[in-house]
């Protein structure tokens, strides 16, 4: 079984696909979120603060993964209950094996609720 990528343009986009609104009735629930802090309409913070307060999306990891580097921000996230924290790499074969790295860490390592 294939797992799939799925994008938010934005926060609200990302809402609405985590709640099965606004079109997404169908939308599948995910396995892992990655979430950028930098996120247009509702910032990242803001998404994390509404998934954490949610029974439904609450078991599902957060790995804030952002151009951040900023301790208040890593602090925030913590305080929200994300999972991890993660500076994006600039070059790109540094961001693809982070992904790679965090990708491998949720999928061989640790266990999550079914």
């Amino acid at each position: 079984m294939g797992e799939r990528l799925h994008v938010a343009s934005d926060g609200v986009v990302a809402m609405d696909f985590l709640h099965r609104s606004d079109g997404y009735s169908d939308a599948p629930r995910p396995g892992l979120i990655l979430l950028d802090l930098n996120l247009p309409r509702r910032n990242g913070l803001e998404v994390l603060a509404d998934l954490k307060s949610d029974a439904e999306p609450l078991t599902i990891p957060v790995v804030v993964f952002t151009s951040s580097q900023a301790e208040q921000d890593i602090v925030s996230s913590y305080a929200l209950h994300a999972n991890a924290f993660v500076t994006k790499p600039i070059e790109y074969d540094k961001f693809v094996a982070a992904l790679g790295l965090i990708d491998d860490f949720y999928r061989s390592l640790v266990q999550l609720p079914n």
